[in-house]
C-alpha cells in the first residue's frame, strides 16, 4: 500500500466526505471521523495494517464548492500538514446550476471549477508526497440526463488535472456505474446525491484499490 509508516492522511471534500464529523477536525474518538467512506477508509486500513499507524482526518464540509475549499484551504490543508491529501469536490459546483438555476452566483461554471482545482493542487503537491483526485459523481446511470451530462464533465476536469500533475485519480462515476445496473438509483442515495452505507462502499472501494490496499496487509 502506497501509505507508509506513521502518514497522515487528510481527506477534503463536501457533504459526501463530511458525513457528521467533528469540527475543527474530524478525528479521533465517538464517530469523530464522521459515518462515511472516510470512516470506512480509516476502519479498513487501521484493522488492515496495524503497525503503519496511518493517521486518517476528514476536513469535509457539506454544500461546499471548489470555492469553499480554496476560502480554508490554508487551515484544513496546509495547517494540518498532511503526507497524503484525497480531494473530492464537485458536485454541489453542478448541483446547485439544476437545483437553483435563477441564483447564479452560487455556481461554479467548468471553467472557474477547472482553474481553482487546478491551483489548488499546484500549491499543494510540492509539501505532500501524494494527491488523490477523485471526481464528483451523481447516482443516474443515464449519461444523457443532463446533470449526470454536466458532472461527467467536471470529472473529465478533473482527469485532466490529475494526469497534468501525476497524481493519483479514481473515476467515482466509474465505479459506480456496475452497482447502478443491479440497484435503483434512489435507493443508492434518495436524492441521487448523497448515497448510503453501499454507495459510501463504492466510493471506498474505488479509493482503496487506487492506493493499493491489500486484505493481506504488510
Amino acid at each position: 500500500m502506497k501509505l507508509q509508516q506513521n502518514e497522515k492522511l487528510v481527506m477534503i471534500g463536501d457533504s459526501i466526505t463530511d458525513c457528521g464529523r467533528a469540527r475543527p477536525v474530524g478525528e479521533g474518538l465517538f464517530e469523530a471521523i464522521g459515518k462515511g467512506y472516510v470512516a470506512q477508509v480509516e476502519a479498513l486500513i487501521s484493522s488492515t495494517y496495524p503497525q503503519r499507524k496511518i493517521r486518517v482526518v476528514n476536513v469535509g464540509s457539506g454544500g461546499n464548492t471548489v470555492r469553499d475549499l480554496e476560502a480554508r484551504w490554508q487551515t484544513d490543508v496546509t495547517d494540518l500538514k498532511p503526507d497524503w491529501l484525497s480531494i473530492m469536490i464537485g458536485i454541489n459546483d453542478v448541483w446547485r446550476q439544476y437545483d437553483t438555476p435563477y441564483i447564479t452566483e452560487s455556481h461554479v461554471y467548468i471553467e472557474e471549477y477547472t482553474d481553482k482545482l487546478n491551483k489548488l493542487v499546484e500549491q499543494s503537491k510540492k509539501q505532500v508526497k501524494g494527491i488523490i483526485l477523485m471526481t464528483p459523481f451523481y447516482l443516474e446511470p443515464n449519461p444523457n440526463d443532463a446533470m449526470r451530462a454536466t458532472m461527467d464533465q467536471y470529472g473529465q476536469a478533473v482527469k485532466a488535472i490529475a494526469e497534468a500533475h501525476g497524481t493519483l485519480f479514481v473515476d467515482i462515476q466509474a465505479a459506480f456505474a456496475p452497482v447502478l445496473k443491479e440497484i435503483y438509483p434512489a435507493t443508492l442515495g434518495w436524492d441521487r446525491v448523497h448515497p448510503s452505507q453501499v454507495g459510501h462502499m463504492v466510493i471506498t472501494r474505488a479509493f482503496l484499490n487506487a492506493i493499493d490496499f491489500s486484505w493481506q496487509g504488510e
